[in-house]
């Protein structure tokens, strides 16, 4: 029974074409280069901005949640991608937004950023995954007792549900209006051990 559920959960995976295992990696690749390279895997950005005195995450999350609602959508649009909403699930997403800020607040990570982070040798995120992977199993083992708590589906909605007749218009609108905010945002940053090697040159 519980393997079943195990490999149902693979094959479910494999069948929502994330596309090639290259294609994949290199989508990976890229996105280690450019958390490496603004540092946002770093305890102190990712604090910071807990605490509204580093403003380098949100521009990342605003410019790139900006660039990729254009970039997905009218790729989707072509024929180039898909993707697949969830269901709204408003018990399901308290309970697991709550645990999901309990752990970052231990970890100082986020799933995006922990894998860079043990990538580096950070073996106190490697245990946090560790125990991120033995609460997935968890979760799809006794799923049926979750979901329970969970609570009925409001079923799937996207933003552009909303504006019909004009959902091109919306995304790009909606895109833009992120990326001026990236834009916007005053930089303020948290000093990383990076920074205070840079001081003391």
């Amino acid at each position: 029974m519980m393997f079943d559920r195990i490999l149902n959960m693979f094959t479910t995976v494999s069948n929502e074409s994330h596309g090639s295992v290259f294609v994949v990696f290199m989508i990976g690749l890229v996105f280690g280069v450019l958390i490496q390279y603004s540092r946002v895997d770093k305890f102190e950005k990712i604090a910071g901005f807990a605490m509204l005195r580093d403003t380098v995450v949100p521009k990342m999350l605003f410019l790139a949640i900006g660039l990729a609602s254009i970039g997905l959508y009218f790729m989707v649009e072509a024929g180039y991608a898909s993707y697949h909403p969830k269901p709204i699930i408003l018990g399901g997403l308290i309970i697991g937004g709550t645990i999901f800020g309990i752990s970052m607040a231990i970890l100082g990570k986020c799933p995006g950023t922990g894998p860079v982070s043990i990538a580096e040798g950070r073996i106190d995120v490697l245990v946090g995954a560790i125990g991120g992977i033995f609460g997935g199993l968890v979760f799809t083992v006794y799923f049926d007792f979750f979901k329970k708590i969970m609570g009925e589906s409001l079923g799937k909605t996207t933003l552009v549900s909303y504006f019909q007749g004009h959902e091109n218009l919306s995304v790009f609108i909606f895109g833009i209006v992120l990326i001026i905010v990236s834009i916007v945002i005053p930089l303020r940053q948290e000093f990383d051990e990076a920074d205070l090697q840079q001081l003391q040159e």
